[in-house]
Order: C-alpha cells, then structure tokens, then sequence
C-alpha cells in the first residue's frame, strides 16, 4: 500500500479538484488513475447510474478496461454491477468461482490479459451512484488496508459527485422560482393595466386573463404580456 504521505497528497488533489470549478470526467479521471498507483492495480474504470437507472462507462484508464466494462454492460454480468445492485465490494472472488459466476465476462478479462478484477461501490448512506472496476495482470487480492483506501477514495468521488448533482438541481429550483416570481410580477403588472384602463377589480382583471389563455390555450404570463405591451385590451379578453 502507498505511503501515508503519498495518501495525502492523492486526498488534497481530489479536494482541490471538488474545490475549482467541478468537472466530473476530469474528476473521475483523476480518481482512476490515483487509485490504479495506490492500489497497484493495472487499470480501472468506473460506471455510473444515469438518469432512470441508465448505466454508463464514464471514465477509465486503458482502452482495453472501457472495452471490458462497456462488455458488463452488454451482457448484463460482471462485479460491477453486483457491486451496484449491492452497494458492498465485490473483491478477491477466487478465480473459479469468478468463472462460474461471470462466464461472458471472465473469458474477456482473460483474453485482454488480465487475471482478476474487482469492484468497489460509490455510495453514501443508501445512496449508490456507481462503481469502480480494478483489473490486475496477476490474481492480485486486495487487503483489507486496500479495500479500506479504496473505498475512503471511492466516498470521496460519492460525495463530489452528490454534492455536484444538488448543486445543479438547486440552480434549477432556483431558476424556476425566479421564473414563477418574474411571472408573478408581469401578471400583477398586467392587473394593474386593466383596472386602471376598464375599471374593472383585480379579482375580475385576473379571471378575465385566465379565460382568456384557456380559450386559446395559452399560458397566462403571456396573455398578461400582451396586456401589459397594450396589445390585448379589456374588449379583446371578453371576446370568444
């Protein structure tokens, strides 16, 4: 295993990465790579979940370890997806059991030149975002040290990844609350044009718009766009 000072840095380099602006193939990249040196493994990958459970092969060192784990995904068997349909590790299975077990998927480790392989969750809590293939050219068995700092490297990705995910729904939630205030302020504005140019109440100002934007099937803001750029009257709204 890595010395405790090597550790160090590969956990300041992943932190500073989360700090500047977040980019996760660069991110999961770097996680690939930090964790084939401290692990002395031959290559790595990770696959994540997508959108309606959709897997995808998002980084990996080698060709031949995206050829693999794009192999998991078409035949629907290999120790990352156990790893993601578990949220555990999935390590040092012996190599007749790993035949048994993933016969499609071992024959292709095989013939690209690796002897084994293993996987490692990304979760937080009940949270599984993915998971990280190691191959190794030997039947290479992870310690409980490795396992241990492989799992602490595949939390942190968890977390950059998570913290990336509400980031981007925040901004949505909070482009879509600007968006309904700004819609407020135009309809109130229009309600205002309205009385003042008809007479007529707030109350009756609104429902005017509203069966209006019913009638021909447009959203409200817009109809009090018009209204507010005097190209909709009172007369115009009463109209069938």
């Amino acid at each position: 295993m890595a010395s405790e000072q090597r550790l160090t840095q590969v956990f300041v380099e992943l932190a500073d990465t989360l700090i500047d602006e977040f980019d996760a193939l660069d991110f999961l990249s770097t996680l690939t790579e930090r964790t084939v040196e401290l692990l002395a493994a031959d290559a790595a990958g990770v696959i994540l979940t997508a959108a309606h459970g959709v897997l995808h092969v998002v980084a990996s060192t080698s060709d031949r370890a995206q050829v693999l784990e794009l192999l998991e995904l078409q035949n629907d068997e290999g120790p990352c997806l156990d790893c993601l349909a578990t949220g555990r590790a999935v390590v040092n299975v012996p190599s007749d059991r790993f035949r048994a077990r993933w016969p499609r998927f071992s024959a292709a480790v095989e013939e690209v030149g690796f002897r084994s392989a293993h996987a490692i969750p990304l979760r937080l809590r009940n949270s599984v975002v993915g998971a990280m293939n190691l191959f190794c050219h030997a039947d290479s068995p992870l310690s409980d040290g490795d396992l241990a700092v492989g799992q602490a490297l595949a939390d942190v990705a968890t977390i950059g990844l998570l913290q990336e995910r509400a980031v981007r729904q925040a901004g949505l939630i909070a482009e879509q609350l600007q968006t309904a205030l700004d819609n407020r302020v135009l309809i109130e504005q229009a309600k205002g044009v309205l009385m003042a140019s008809a007479g007529i109440d707030v109350d009756d100002a609104f429902q005017l718009m509203r069966a209006y934007s019913r009638r021909h099937r447009q959203a409200v803001k817009d109809v009090a766009r018009r209204v507010v750029e005097r190209r909709l009257t009172e007369a115009d709204l009463r109209r069938s």
